[in-house]
């Protein structure tokens, strides 16, 4: 997986500004590529590859810590939105 930077922004009002920064272009390319690919498998296969600035845009989006469901709700929330059209480069099958 590639590296996410933080950097911490502090401004002369005393707020701040967290940002990240990740190069998801080889995930969203390992992703295209496994597209093409069958997936068999007697125990399982493998649906998705999420980079992490996405699923940290998803929090902030939706106000949800989607990490800190349950595993029910957070499969049934992840799964929302990886059969959303604009998310389906992020799935793998």
């Amino acid at each position: 997986m590639s590296e996410v930077r933080t950097s911490f922004h502090p401004h002369a009002d005393g707020t701040f500004t967290i940002e990240s920064v990740q190069d998801a272009e080889p995930i969203i390319e390992n992703n295209k590529l496994l597209q093409t690919m069958p997936q068999k498998s007697d125990w399982g296969r493998h649906i998705a590859s999420i980079p992490v600035i996405i699923m940290e845009r998803w929090c902030k989006e939706d106000g949800v810590d989607y990490l800190g469901l349950p595993k029910e709700e957070f499969t049934r929330m992840i799964r929302r939105k990886l059969n959303d059209p604009d998310w389906k480069w992020l799935r793998t099958a």
